[in-house]
This record gives C-alpha cells, sequence and structure tokens, in this order.
C-alpha cells in the first residue's frame, strides 16, 4: 500500500510539473502577447509605419530566435533549473520598459528584453515538460505548449479590454503575472534541481541517431522548413489581422481583437490535441495532417465575407497549429539526448522565422496595401508538401 501511494504520489508531482511550466508559458505568453495586441494603439500614438511595427516584431523575435539554440546546448551539458525564474524577470523588466516608453527607441528595447526572457523560459522549460512526461513526450509538449497558445490568445482580449481604454501606461498592470510566475518557476526550479541530483551517477541518455547522418539532417531541414512556413503564416495573422479586419470588414479595434482572439482560441485547441493524437498515431501523421490540410482554408480567405472569415480563421488556427508538438517531438525522435538544443532550435526558430516574416510584410503592406498581402501570403502553405520526404521512424507511425 505504500509502494502504490508513493507511485500515486510520484504521478501527481509530474502531472503538477507539467501543468505548472504550462501556466507559466501561458502568463509569459500573455505578457509578450501584449506587444502585438497594442500595435493599433502604439501606431497611432507614436505614428508609426508598418515596416517600424514589423521591426518591433523582429526585435522581439530575433532576440530570442538568436539565443535560444545556444542556451539550448549550453543547458543540454549543465542544466540550469534557476535560470527559469531568471527569463520570467526579464519579461517583467521589458514589460516596464514598454508601458514607460516615450520613444521608439524605448519600445524596441522593451521587446527585445521579453524576447531575452523568452530566449531563456522556453528551452529550460519544454526540457522540464518532457523529464516529467513519463513517456507520453507528446501529451506533455502538447500540454506545455498550449499554456503559451492560451496566452497567446488571451492577451489581444486583455489588451482590447484593459490596455485600449486605458492607454499605453496601463501595461504595467500585468506585471502582477510576472511576478506570479518568478513564483511559480522558482518551485518548478527546485523540483528540476532536485531531479538533476538524483540523476548524477546514472549513464548520460544515449545520443546515438536512429538513421544515417545525412538522413537525420534533411529531415531536420525540412522540419525547420515547416516551421518556416506555419510561424510566418500564423505572424501574418498575429501581427496584422486586426488591420485586416479593420480596413477589409470597417471594424473598430475591439472588434478586430476579437476576431484575432478567434484565430489564436482555436491555435491553443489545435496545439492541445496534437500531442495526444501524435502519441496514438504517430507525430509524422499529425504533421501530414496539420501542415497540408491547412491549404484550403488559406486559399479560400481572401475570398471570404465578415463571417466566414471568422470561421477560416479559427479553422486554419486549429488545424496549423497542431503541426508544432509533433514537430519538437520528431525533432525530439531525430536528435536523442538533445533535448534543449531541439527546443531552443524549433522555439527559437519559431520566434525567428515569424520576425523576419513580420518584418517583411509590414514593409509590402505599406507598398501592397494589407488586402493583397493577405492574398499573397495564402499561397506560402503550398509549400508544406516538402512533407512528403520525412522518413519514418520506428516509434513514429
Amino acid at each position: 500500500m505504500t509502494a502504490l501511494q508513493q507511485d500515486t504520489s510520484a504521478k501527481a508531482t509530474t502531472v503538477s510539473i507539467i501543468a505548472a511550466v504550462s501556466l507559466c508559458h501561458m502568463l509569459n505568453d500573455i505578457m509578450q502577447s501584449m506587444l502585438a495586441a497594442i500595435y493599433p494603439l502604439l501606431k497611432a500614438d507614436f505614428a508609426l509605419s508598418f515596416a517600424q511595427i514589423g521591426v518591433l516584431t523582429l526585435a522581439f523575435q530575433i532576440t530570442a530566435s538568436l539565443l535560444q539554440p545556444l542556451i539550448g546546448i549550453v543547458t543540454d551539458k549543465r542544466p540550469m533549473p534557476y535560470s527559469l525564474p531568471v527569463g520570467m524577470g526579464s519579461t517583467l523588466i521589458g514589460l516596464v520598459t514598454l508601458s514607460q516608453a516615450h520613444s521608439y527607441g524605448m519600445l524596441v528595447a522593451g521587446a527585445c528584453l521579453i524576447g531575452f526572457g523568452s530566449a531563456i523560459f522556453h528551452p529550460e522549460a519544454s526540457r522540464v515538460a518532457r523529464l516529467a512526461a513519463g513517456g507520453r513526450f507528446g501529451f506533455a509538449q502538447s500540454f506545455f505548449q498550449v499554456g503559451g497558445n492560451a496566452g497567446t490568445a488571451l492577451g489581444p482580449l486583455l489588451a482590447a479590454f484593459i490596455v485600449v481604454p486605458n492607454g499605453q501606461r496601463s501595461v504595467i498592470l500585468f506585471a502582477g503575472l510576472a511576478l506570479l510566475g518568478i513564483a511559480i518557476l522558482g518551485w518548478v526550479a527546485r523540483w528540476y534541481a532536485e531531479q538533476h541530483r538524483a540523476s548524477k551517477g546514472r549513464p548520460a541518455a544515449a545520443r546515438t541517431l536512429l538513421l544515417p547522418r545525412n538522413v537525420v539532417l534533411r529531415a531536420v531541414l525540412i522540419l525547420v522548413l515547416l516551421t518556416t512556413i506555419k510561424n510566418v503564416y500564423m505572424s501574418s495573422f498575429s501581427s496584422y489581422f486586426t488591420f485586416y479586419a479593420i480596413d477589409r470588414f470597417g471594424l473598430d479595434v475591439q472588434a478586430s481583437q476579437l476576431m484575432l482572439f478567434l484565430f489564436l482560441g482555436a491555435a491553443a485547441a489545435g496545439t492541445f490535441l496534437g500531442g495526444p493524437i501524435g502519441d496514438r498515431f504517430g507525430a509524422r501523421f499529425v504533421i501530414w495532417f496539420s501542415i497540408l490540410g491547412v491549404i484550403p482554408f488559406a486559399l479560400i480567405l481572401p475570398y471570404a465575407n465578415l463571417f466566414f472569415t471568422g470561421v477560416l480563421a479559427a479553422i486554419i488556427g486549429f488545424v496549423l497549429a497542431s503541426a508544432f508538438p509533433a514537430i519538437v517531438v520528431f525533432a525530439q525522435e531525430l536528435l536523442p539526448g538533445r533535448v534543449g538544443f531541439v527546443g531552443g532550435l524549433f522555439f527559437g526558430f519559431a520566434f525567428g522565422a515569424g520576425g523576419l516574416g513580420a518584418a517583411l510584410l509590414g514593409g509590402l503592406a505599406d507598398e501592397w496595401g494589407i488586402a493583397n498581402v493577405y492574398w499573397a501570403i495564402s499561397l506560402m502553405p503550398i509549400l508544406g508538401l516538402a512533407t512528403i520526404f520525412l522518413p519514418r521512424l520506428d516509434r513514429q507511425a
């Protein structure tokens, strides 16, 4: 009976850790989504062009993109449990900077600080989720990532009802979320440190590749391409969908934020379901379904009326977002023993690809108009046909 109680307790602790890092992922992404959510406000207050808005997104996402793989490589060799609350602290400082910014330079600095916080948080939090997974890696990644998607979805909603009516300085009200995240991550860091101490003396995780090196390299490059497609396309929504809804349908700012919430909320649901489906049918199947399944809906979107734009945005968000947990798990299987590097590479590349895409799309929107940009970007998911070249793994159906 005692052994059973200990086993049950261990399982409960594992679930609580995954839930904790997922909650902190939500808090982190609520705060970082504040930047994109208040773009219409900042555009009016600082007289910004679409290109300058794209550079703000680029500053945030490139900061995270460049640092995350490096942090992942370092922590694969030397885990740093207490870096988690430190990363959240950087996000806190970035939020305060955004709320008090009186120049474009300060806005860029605030965006960079938030990006730095994400660069520290994501690789180590992803490692904690896998460590606590108990073999259900797809479920753990989905649970962890859905927190981020939920936060990204809630950010614009909170901005619409708190920041937009009260102005830029009200962003500082969200600093309380950062303090809560620091406290929770302090507890997670202690659990992580205990796991690390307990594992000392055990054999290191196997790093032998399951497939020939050239096959693995090709597969990783394909996964990077798919991540680029997914995140550039999704960045067109997170950064510019509010402007598209305002320009195309004459909505006000609050109504356009609700349209964005539709897309991001559906993306959160897709992320949560993608991992368990991958555990059941294989990550490769989920990637196929997600990347290719979105093509017809993306092609129809630029021609839809207001009602069907909302419907299609929700479908696109749900289907496309389900790919990312599967991509991460597939890459972890391709590169065993390199959890931090994989997490840093794909979370970091996700930010970088989205940032570069946002900057490019912002410049094109200034030249062509936002409606024409949405027509052009609808063709991008067709590149997902590269999925056909992904290899099969023994562990993946």
